[in-house]
């Protein structure tokens, strides 16, 4: 069997302020910018890495969600304990001043975890957690 993650969802709260972060911030490519009926799909990934991608999203958009549902998702998302993504990159330190630099909101600065990962943690503008080991 040969399976591979090609793409993983993030809702936004702001297409522009979501963009701008995974764009200019992360440094990731824009492969896709749908808008349908007054919503916007984001569609991001790191350069080099065509068959990866993260796909942002309108958090409400779903089929058949109540208006109650509707208003719980946007209050985790507000908590930031809705949905999150890890990253890695070989630079950790240098990835983490560049993000701080840039104006993300830094949840944790680089920390040797007692599990043996080295990492770093953001929130983007929608509250996601964004988690950045270091390779070994």
């Amino acid at each position: 069997m040969d399976i591979t993650i090609h793409s993983s969802f993030l809702p936004h709260s702001d297409p522009e302020a979501s963009l701008a972060f995974y764009r200019d911030v992360l440094g990731f490519e824009v492969r896709l910018d749908v808008g349908y009926e007054g919503l916007r799909w984001i569609t991001v990934g790191p350069p080099g890495q065509p068959d990866t991608a993260i796909v942002l999203h309108p958090p409400t958009a779903g089929p058949g969600l109540t208006d109650e549902d509707q208003r719980t998702i946007l209050e985790l998302m507000a908590k930031g304990s809705f949905f999150g993504v890890n990253l890695a990159t070989t630079d950790l330190d240098g990835t983490f001043a560049k993000l701080e630099g840039g104006g993300a909101e830094v949840v944790q600065e680089p920390t040797d975890q007692p599990y043996g990962l080295r990492d770093c943690a953001f929130r983007d503008p929608a509250g996601n957690m964004i988690r950045i080991q270091q390779l070994t």
